[in-house]
């Protein structure tokens, strides 16, 4: 028997294991930080933080709206609520009506439509470009910044993403490179991915120039392509962070004389998806690059870029 209950002990510790590392890791670190905040919830009003109960999960919910948190944040925080509950071991009915129901009531209260960042567009990326050519900065930096936004934009890459690519994921060939995506945020088994991105005629904003440039002065031979640099332009071998991405494109927005109030890290991604619709690519060559498992946030991109070719009042004459 006590064999049995010993066995019956390996057997949840190997299934918490699992479960922990079904998630990403930076995946479950953003659900155990939306979980504190629902702690802190439940340490102030008196109520038990794990296991808890539908009607608690469903005050937080209001509390959250109350304050005015987007509704896309309530979401993603409720669905935190349940991992979290998942990997202690302990089981909670998301799906409780008592939740359900609050959650709907909130959504038609609040609406659904949030005002999303901008996409960065190709002709002001090349303004940006433009911008870093003209810099006094050493041209060492300025051939990582250049590299970094165009390959980002040209391969419709998410920041974490394009921060994790390595010299070995890079394979120049004669139409242009290969970049071997090894995990993102639609493949967490790590399946691997493929992007193809071909030469363009203008060298000055060719990805695949831009990044020959890089690797030849930088003389990176293995390890992160894109670096850190320390002070006086000496470069590291840290890793650059997803939200240096984003620093660095306000930055040179800003002095492109674009307002980076609106911009983010996913503003090269939502660029490259709506230029290429823009220019008449179809769907699903626009989610062959972007790695798009649905197809709704492409269909967005492809609606926005259309908002005034397609527009009935171009029939009109005034």
């Amino acid at each position: 028997m006590s064999e049995l209950v010993t066995d019956l002990k390996t057997l949840k510790d190997e299934t918490l294991k699992n479960l922990k590392s079904s998630k990403a890791i930076n995946t479950v670190r953003a659900y155990k930080s939306d979980f504190e905040d629902f702690a802190l919830f439940c340490v102030k009003n008196g109520f038990k933080t794990i296991p808890s109960e539908p009607k608690i999960v469903s005050l937080y919910l209001t509390f959250l709206s109350s304050k005015n948190v987007k509704v896309s944040t309530i979401k993603r925080r409720l669905v935190s609520i349940g991992v979290i509950h998942k990997i202690k071991g302990h089981y909670l009915d998301t799906k409780h009506p008592v939740i359900i129901e609050n959650f709907m009531g909130i959504k038609r209260r609040r609406g659904i439509n949030q005002k999303s960042k901008k996409p960065l567009l190709i002709n002001d990326l090349k303004k940006v470009i433009n911008v870093i050519n003209q810099e006094t900065e050493p041209d060492i930096k300025k051939l990582r910044n250049k590299a970094l936004l165009i390959i980002c934009f040209s391969g419709g890459f998410r920041r974490n993403e394009i921060v994790s690519l390595d010299i070995e994921d890079v394979e120049f060939v004669f139409e242009g490179m290969k970049i071997t995506l090894k995990k993102s945020k639609t493949d967490q088994f790590g399946e691997g991915f493929i992007k193809g991105i071909p030469r363009f005629e203008n060298s000055l904003y060719c990805p695949v120039t831009s990044l020959k440039r890089w690797i030849n002065t930088s003389k990176i031979k293995k390890g992160p392509i894109f670096l850190k640099f320390a002070k006086g332009s000496k470069l590291t071998k840290k890793r650059l962070t997803d939200q240096s991405v984003a620093l660095i494109i306000k930055q040179y927005l800003v002095k492109a004389g674009i307002d980076s109030k609106n911009y983010s890290g996913h503003s090269l991604r939502s660029g490259f998806a709506t230029s290429a619709a823009e220019a008449g690519a179809e769907e699903r060559s626009i989610m062959a690059i972007t790695g798009h498992k649905s197809s709704e946030m492409v269909r967005r991109y492809i609606k926005e870029a259309n908002l005034f070719k397609n527009n009935a009042l171009n029939k009109i004459k005034f």
